[in-house]
């Protein structure tokens, strides 16, 4: 990756610089990241990536906040319920950083708009839904497309913030959710080279609720505040250490 030429840092960025150095800002700056799906994994992701001075992000999700999502999931506030998360996010990403080059799209994935969506001039996908066959669609279209994709697997059912780690989907164990979609993308010919965040942690299975008939999400787990937090940190930084890595 080349080096672009640097810039003045803007103040609230300046502790960012003495960590990690001019370059690696710069070269954050750069970077496009679409984020797909703004609940509990990627609102957290979203806002990680805009704190650590990512410059061009597009970020897409058609749902609006439901009282239910309080409990995990950045937008959602006892005001915000019933508005656009799409656009609650917007809002709270451009006050973090005005200069933010932010393109936002208020719709749910079909595999028609996964196709159109993923392209490359996207740096990275980051994937936080947690419907099994879109995953596969976004996965997939990414694979095709050479595009560099982070996907987020099951944050349901645990406690423990230490099991929460990242490594290749061939590598993920001990989660029903990436062992269903690791599964499928085997059916389409995709065995490794994906980055997974997922938690070791045994699911507690006892906290399993079925939906009400979601053509691509039939079950739910009970959730905890703070692990789809930290799955969307995890995800994050993977971009930041990516770029760090590259100036060493």
């Amino acid at each position: 990756m080349d080096t672009p030429s640097p810039t003045a840092t803007p103040v609230w960025l300046e502790r960012t610089e003495l960590l990690v150095g001019p370059e690696v800002l710069e070269q954050l700056r750069h970077l496009h990241i679409l984020v797909i799906g703004l609940g509990g994994v990627g609102s957290f992701a979203a806002e990680f990536l805009t704190r650590s001075g990512v410059g061009n992000m597009t970020v897409i999700d058609g749902d609006t906040v439901d009282v239910t999502n309080i409990n995990r999931q950045l937008p959602a506030l006892h005001s915000t319920v019933g508005k656009s998360k799409a656009e609650v996010m917007a809002a709270r990403m451009l006050d973090i950083n005005p200069a933010l080059n932010l393109q936002v799209r208020e719709e749910f994935l079909t595999p028609k708009v996964v196709k159109e969506l993923i392209t490359p001039e996207y740096d990275y996908v980051f994937d936080c839904i947690d419907s099994v066959q879109p995953k596969q669609y976004i996965i997939v279209t990414c694979k095709q497309k050479d595009v560099r994709v982070v996907s987020s697997m099951g944050a349901g059912g645990r406690v423990d913030p230490s099991k929460v780690q990242v490594a290749d989907i061939s590598e993920t164990f001990n989660c029903p959710f990436a062992q269903q979609v690791r599964k499928g993308l085997r059916k389409k010919g995709v065995y490794r080279g994906v980055t997974a965040v997922f938690s070791s942690e045994l699911v507690d299975r006892s906290t399993c609720m079925l939906t009400n008939g979601s053509p691509f999400k039939k079950s739910f787990y009970g959730t905890i505040s703070y692990i789809p937090a930290l799955f969307g940190l995890h995800m994050a930084s993977v971009v930041v250490q990516d770029i760090v890595l590259s100036n060493k």
